[in-house]
Order: structure tokens, then C-alpha cells, then sequence
């Protein structure tokens, strides 16, 4: 078999010679300010969004949005600008709709994407993106990707929920598929939490309208609840979350309320009923608790995000409806990560939104 090279007036080599004096010519005339520094990820807003408002001492303040890979604002060199040059730009990454939130405790954020069945990964400081999924062979892939939750070293694992496989999905730090696990105790899994203290995997299984417990391996321990609207009783919950202590906060989505248990799982009390005013739901999703467990709960339906302490009394609410900064288009996750950035799964404006809790001796000039 004959190979055809390519020739540049008969001498060897002529090929490579020419694409040598093409990017020193393209290196030449290519303009400098095509290569850029690295940008920052959230760039300072020119007037800050806080909640409350003035006159109030600000508790929550606006940060900025993620939507694609070019929101990491990675630096571009010559190189890869005479690259862009000679070949283009590569494909936009875009969310489709992200649906669940976690972080490994480092820069690395997980943004569970139920639209283009994908886990996208977005570092902050290294400005990588990479995009997560079971191999060929590994399952056929993701269904419908929704829950998510980081299990932190020495263990390191990312557990996805696939709500319409039934299984959750285990990965390494790395993004190497480990297996599947809870395939034969799980219904139609939604939201995940991790509680590594103990060794528990907590998934809110919205079919089967109760609480499963898995160890960190997959192995069942212990379910908890049955469908009905006394205490204990779930109907269609989807999101779970753990404090410091050990308590299990539960997203009773169809009871319109959360359900607090005890580290044993004993019931503590309801945060919450069915209504349109402040500290009622209307169709609550997902939890999240900061450092100083503060509980978060987003409404779907309300378009914000509802504050309680730990006895379950009302804080502060945030959000509005609407596309543009701080407002919400049925939003379905939350994570608030170690920096008590809150992270919002913004899920029909295609994009995660993220707060900073500002902590409770804030200024109201903080930065």
C-alpha cells in the first residue's frame, strides 16, 4: 500500500516546513491581544445584589452565574490563539437542564445535567471543564441524571441518581466509573446525601415515598417511611440533606413540607406547610444546609429560596421569577459548598446560579 505525502516543490521535508513558516507568519500577525489573561469566574457586580435590602443588615449577596465552559474564563496563550485562528473555536459546552449541585470540598463544582444527560465539571481554579458519564458498556449511559453527592476523602467517590434507571451511578475522584449500586432496593431514585460520618448514603426514592438508606458500598440498611401525610409519612419525596449533628432534613415535595429525623432516624419535627405566604411551600425540592445549619429550601413553584434555622423558623427568602441575576426559572437544586457559596440549579434558565451566605455578623458594606 502506497501512502501520497505532501510536497512542497519536490523537497523533502517541504511539508513541514511550510506549516513551520505558516505559524511563524500567523505568530507574526496574529494580534497579542488575542492571547488574554485568565479572567475571574464571578466578575464583580458594579452595583451588589443582597438580600435584605437596605436598611437591613445583608445576609445573602449575589455572586454570578455558570452556563457553559467559557464562564471559567481560562487564559488564552499565543499558541492557542493562533490554534483558534487556524482551526476555530471549539464547541460552546452548554447546560441543557441542570437539575442537582455538589462539590468535592476543593475548586471542583458537579452540576448534574437531567437535559443533555451529562455530569458537567466545572474547576474554578484550574478553569478546566470536563463532562462525566458512564463509558460504552458502563450501563448504555445516563437516562435521567438528577441527584448528585460527593463522598469526601479518604473515600472520594461521586454518587449520581438516574431516576429512570432505577441505580445510582459511583464514580472515582478521577471520573472513572466504579459500577452501579442500589439497582435492586431503588424505585425511582431523586435526591442523595452523604453522611461519611457515619458511612450512609441517603436517596430520597420519590416512587417508592420513602427515605433509603445504603451504606457507602450500595448495601441496604435500613428503609424509613411509608406513602401518607403523618409524621414519618412521605408522598413523593425528592431531596434529602444531613447537618452537622447528623440530622436528616427530607423535601416532602407533595406534602409541601420538610421532615426532620434525629441521627437515628427518629422524627424531630415538620418545617412547613401548604400555603402562598413566607415559610409555606407550594412545591419544595431541593435542601441544602450551611456552616451554621441554616436550613435552604428551594420552591419550584415560588421561584426562591426560603432560609430556616434549626428549629424551623424563617429567616430570610430570596429569589423572584424571572431571567436575570437572582431570579429563578423552575429551579430544582441546591448546594451550599465549604466557603457557604450557595449553589442554585437554575434549571429552565439553563444555568447555576450561586450566592455567598454572608454570615451572621456581615456589614452591610462586606465585599
Amino acid at each position: 500500500m502506497s501512502v501520497e505525502r505532501a510536497s512542497d516543490g519536490g523537497r523533502p521535508g517541504g511539508g513541514g516546513a511550510c506549516s513551520l513558516a505558516l505559524i511563524a507568519v500567523l505568530a507574526a500577525t496574529v494580534p497579542t491581544g488575542c492571547a488574554r489573561p485568565t479572567g475571574p469566574v464571578f466578575p464583580p457586580l458594579e452595583n451588589p445584589l443582597r438580600w435584605p435590602a437596605p436598611p437591613d443588615q445583608a445576609r445573602i449577596e449575589y455572586v454570578g452565574a455558570l452556563m457553559t465552559d467559557r464562564d471559567l474564563r481560562p487564559g488564552r496563550t499565543i499558541t492557542q490563539a493562533i490554534g483558534r485562528v487556524l482551526f476555530g473555536e471549539s464547541a460552546v459546552m452548554a447546560m441543557v437542564a441542570p437539575y442537582a449541585i455538589t462539590s468535592d470540598g476543593g475548586s471542583r463544582v458537579f452540576i448534574c445535567d437531567s437535559g443533555s444527560r451529562v455530569v458537567h465539571v466545572f474547576d474554578l481554579d484550574s478553569r478546566r471543564f470536563e463532562q462525566w458519564r458512564p463509558p460504552a458498556g458502563g450501563g448504555d449511559g445516563f437516562i435521567q441524571p438528577i441527584g448528585i453527592a460527593w463522598h469526601p476523602a479518604p473515600v472520594e467517590r461521586l454518587y449520581v441518581a438516574d431516576s429512570a434507571r432505577g441505580a445510582i451511578f459511583m464514580f472515582d475522584a478521577g471520573g472513572t466509573l466504579l459500577g452501579e449500586i442500589g439497582a435492586e432496593d431503588l424505585v425511582r431514585p431523586c435526591g442523595l446525601a452523604v453522611d461519611a460520618r457515619r458511612g450512609r448514603i441517603y436517596v430520597a426514592d420519590a416512587a417508592a415515598h420513602q427515605v433509603i438508606v445504603l451504606d457507602r458500598g450500595g448495601g441496604l440498611v435500613r428503609r424509613l417511611g411509608t406513602r401518607g401525610n403523618s409524621a414519618g409519612e412521605f408522598n413523593f419525596p425528592t431531596d434529602v440533606a444531613v447537618d452537622s449533628t447528623g440530622r436528616l432534613y427530607v423535601s416532602d415535595s407533595l406534602n409541601f413540607r420538610v421532615q426532620v429525623f434525629d441521627a437515628d432516624l427518629n422524627f424531630v419535627r415538620q418545617i412547613g406547610e401548604r400555603g402562598n405566604t413566607a415559610g409555606s411551600f407550594s412545591q419544595p425540592k431541593g435542601l441544602a444546609l450551611d456552616s451554621e445549619d441554616h436550613l435552604y429550601v428551594v420552591d419550584a413553584h415560588f421561584e426562591v429560596v426560603q432560609i430556616f434555622d434549626s428549629i424551623g423558623r424563617l429567616l430570610l427568602v430570596f429569589g423572584a421569577e424571572g431571567i436575570g441575576p437572582g431570579q429563578f426559572w423552575l429551579p430544582a437544586g441546591l448546594h451550599v459548598d465549604q466557603n457557604d457559596r450557595i449553589w442554585v440549579a437554575d434549571t429552565y434558565n439553563r444555568r447555576a446560579q450561586v450566592f455567598q451566605y454572608l454570615g451572621a455578623h456581615a456589614q452591610e458594606d462586606a465585599p
